[in-house]
Protein backbone atom coordinates (compact mmCIF):
# COMPACT_ATOMS: atom_id res chain seq x y z
CA UNK A 1 0.00 0.00 0.00
CA UNK A 2 2.34 2.33 1.04
CA UNK A 3 4.72 1.75 -2.19
CA UNK A 4 2.01 2.24 -4.13
CA UNK A 5 0.62 5.76 -2.34
CA UNK A 6 4.87 6.78 -3.29
CA UNK A 7 4.09 5.67 -6.60
CA UNK A 8 0.67 8.34 -7.12
CA UNK A 9 2.88 10.90 -5.06
CA UNK A 10 5.97 10.97 -7.44
CA UNK A 11 3.93 10.59 -10.27
CA UNK A 12 1.82 13.54 -9.41
CA UNK A 13 5.10 15.75 -8.47
CA UNK A 14 6.29 14.69 -12.43
CA UNK A 15 3.16 15.98 -13.80
CA UNK A 16 3.22 18.94 -11.90
CA UNK A 17 6.86 19.57 -12.90
CA UNK A 18 6.25 19.07 -16.24
CA UNK A 19 3.36 21.51 -16.27
CA UNK A 20 5.25 24.28 -14.69
CA UNK A 21 8.37 23.33 -17.19
CA UNK A 22 5.65 23.90 -20.45
CA UNK A 23 4.37 26.89 -18.74
CA UNK A 24 8.02 28.23 -18.85
CA UNK A 25 9.11 27.87 -22.34
CA UNK A 26 5.37 28.73 -23.74
CA UNK A 27 6.03 32.35 -24.63
CA UNK A 28 2.20 32.97 -25.06
CA UNK A 29 2.01 32.42 -20.87
CA UNK A 30 4.09 35.19 -19.81
CA UNK A 31 3.03 38.14 -17.57
CA UNK A 32 2.57 41.44 -19.04
CA UNK A 33 1.33 44.60 -17.69
CA UNK A 34 -1.98 44.29 -19.40
CA UNK A 35 -2.28 40.45 -19.19
CA UNK A 36 -2.55 40.07 -22.93
CA UNK A 37 0.39 41.15 -25.99
CA UNK A 38 -0.57 43.35 -28.28
CA UNK A 39 0.28 41.07 -31.45
CA UNK A 40 -1.43 37.21 -31.06
CA UNK A 41 -1.49 34.83 -33.57
CA UNK A 42 -2.56 31.20 -33.62
CA UNK A 43 -0.28 28.73 -33.65
CA UNK A 44 -0.45 27.67 -37.59
CA UNK A 45 -0.37 31.42 -38.27
CA UNK A 46 2.86 31.78 -36.50
CA UNK A 47 3.90 28.95 -38.59
CA UNK A 48 2.72 30.99 -41.84
CA UNK A 49 4.76 33.73 -40.46
CA UNK A 50 7.99 32.70 -39.26
CA UNK A 51 10.48 30.19 -41.08
CA UNK A 52 11.14 26.88 -38.99
CA UNK A 53 14.30 28.45 -36.85
CA UNK A 54 12.46 31.19 -36.18
CA UNK A 55 9.40 29.71 -34.87
CA UNK A 56 11.06 27.30 -32.98
CA UNK A 57 13.61 30.05 -30.73
CA UNK A 58 10.56 32.65 -30.70
CA UNK A 59 7.04 30.65 -30.13
CA UNK A 60 8.49 27.57 -28.41
CA UNK A 61 11.73 29.47 -26.63
CA UNK A 62 14.65 27.03 -28.78
CA UNK A 63 18.36 28.21 -28.99
CA UNK A 64 20.02 28.76 -31.84
CA UNK A 65 23.83 27.32 -32.06
CA UNK A 66 26.33 29.55 -30.64
CA UNK A 67 28.10 31.69 -33.99
CA UNK A 68 25.15 30.28 -36.16
CA UNK A 69 23.89 33.44 -36.69
CA UNK A 70 24.73 36.44 -39.22
CA UNK A 71 23.61 38.91 -36.38
CA UNK A 72 26.25 38.07 -34.18
CA UNK A 73 28.61 39.18 -36.48
CA UNK A 74 27.05 42.37 -37.30
CA UNK A 75 28.60 45.72 -36.63
CA UNK A 76 27.22 48.37 -38.44
CA UNK A 77 25.17 51.26 -36.55
CA UNK A 78 21.40 50.20 -36.97
CA UNK A 79 18.21 48.44 -35.28
CA UNK A 80 17.79 45.28 -33.59
CA UNK A 81 14.10 44.53 -34.09
CA UNK A 82 12.06 41.27 -33.24
CA UNK A 83 12.07 39.02 -36.29
CA UNK A 84 7.88 38.38 -34.88
CA UNK A 85 6.50 41.57 -35.01
CA UNK A 86 8.82 44.30 -35.64
CA UNK A 87 9.66 45.98 -32.32
CA UNK A 88 12.84 47.65 -32.13
CA UNK A 89 14.04 45.85 -29.42
CA UNK A 90 18.23 46.99 -29.23
CA UNK A 91 20.63 49.66 -30.69
CA UNK A 92 23.67 48.74 -32.06
CA UNK A 93 25.51 51.29 -29.84
CA UNK A 94 24.68 48.74 -26.87
CA UNK A 95 25.80 45.90 -28.46
CA UNK A 96 28.81 43.97 -27.52
CA UNK A 97 31.08 41.00 -28.22
CA UNK A 98 30.60 38.83 -25.37
CA UNK A 99 32.64 35.53 -26.79
CA UNK A 100 29.53 33.49 -26.18
CA UNK A 101 28.47 33.57 -30.01
CA UNK A 102 25.42 34.98 -29.72
CA UNK A 103 24.63 38.56 -30.27
CA UNK A 104 24.85 40.52 -26.86
CA UNK A 105 23.81 43.82 -25.55
CA UNK A 106 24.35 45.73 -21.86
CA UNK A 107 20.89 47.42 -22.65
CA UNK A 108 17.20 46.68 -24.21
CA UNK A 109 15.26 49.60 -26.15
CA UNK A 110 13.04 51.57 -23.62
CA UNK A 111 9.64 49.56 -23.43
CA UNK A 112 10.76 46.79 -25.78
CA UNK A 113 11.43 43.70 -23.63
CA UNK A 114 10.08 41.71 -20.07
CA UNK A 115 11.93 39.07 -18.26
CA UNK A 116 10.77 36.84 -16.10
CA UNK A 117 12.10 33.71 -14.21
CA UNK A 118 12.82 30.62 -16.45
CA UNK A 119 13.29 27.61 -14.46
CA UNK A 120 13.73 25.05 -17.38
CA UNK A 121 16.53 22.28 -17.76
CA UNK A 122 17.17 22.70 -14.18
CA UNK A 123 19.25 26.49 -14.74
CA UNK A 124 17.44 29.59 -12.39
CA UNK A 125 17.97 31.95 -15.37
CA UNK A 126 15.81 35.15 -16.38
CA UNK A 127 14.51 34.66 -19.85
CA UNK A 128 13.55 37.89 -22.86
CA UNK A 129 10.65 38.28 -24.45
CA UNK A 130 9.41 40.62 -26.93
CA UNK A 131 7.22 43.29 -25.05
CA UNK A 132 4.42 43.40 -27.88
CA UNK A 133 4.45 39.53 -28.99
CA UNK A 134 5.60 37.64 -26.33
CA UNK A 135 8.12 35.86 -28.93
CA UNK A 136 11.21 34.42 -26.72
CA UNK A 137 14.84 35.94 -28.13
CA UNK A 138 17.56 34.81 -25.11
CA UNK A 139 18.21 35.48 -21.51
CA UNK A 140 19.90 38.11 -19.44
CA UNK A 141 23.24 36.88 -17.33
CA UNK A 142 24.23 39.85 -14.75
CA UNK A 143 28.21 39.20 -16.23
CA UNK A 144 27.90 42.21 -18.58
CA UNK A 145 29.93 45.40 -19.43
CA UNK A 146 29.66 48.68 -18.06
CA UNK A 147 27.38 50.34 -17.37
CA UNK A 148 24.78 48.26 -16.55
CA UNK A 149 26.35 45.11 -16.05
CA UNK A 150 23.94 43.05 -17.89
CA UNK A 151 24.74 40.74 -21.15
CA UNK A 152 21.40 40.23 -23.22
CA UNK A 153 22.07 37.26 -24.70
CA UNK A 154 20.14 36.92 -27.80
CA UNK A 155 19.07 34.39 -30.95
CA UNK A 156 19.79 36.03 -33.98
CA UNK A 157 17.12 34.22 -35.83
CA UNK A 158 14.75 35.41 -33.36
CA UNK A 159 15.43 39.28 -34.65
CA UNK A 160 16.46 41.21 -37.66
CA UNK A 161 18.69 43.95 -38.31
CA UNK A 162 17.60 47.31 -39.87
CA UNK A 163 20.84 49.92 -40.60
CA UNK A 164 20.51 53.41 -39.68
Amino acid sequence: MSLRRRNVLLGAALVGTLAACSTLRDPAAADTPTGKFEVVHTDAEWHKLLNDQQYDILRQAGTETPYSSPLNDEHRTGIFSCAGCALDLYSSTTKFDSGTGWPSFWKPLDNAVIEREDGSLGMSRTEVLCRRCGGHLGHVFDDGPKPTGLRYCMNGDAMTFRPT
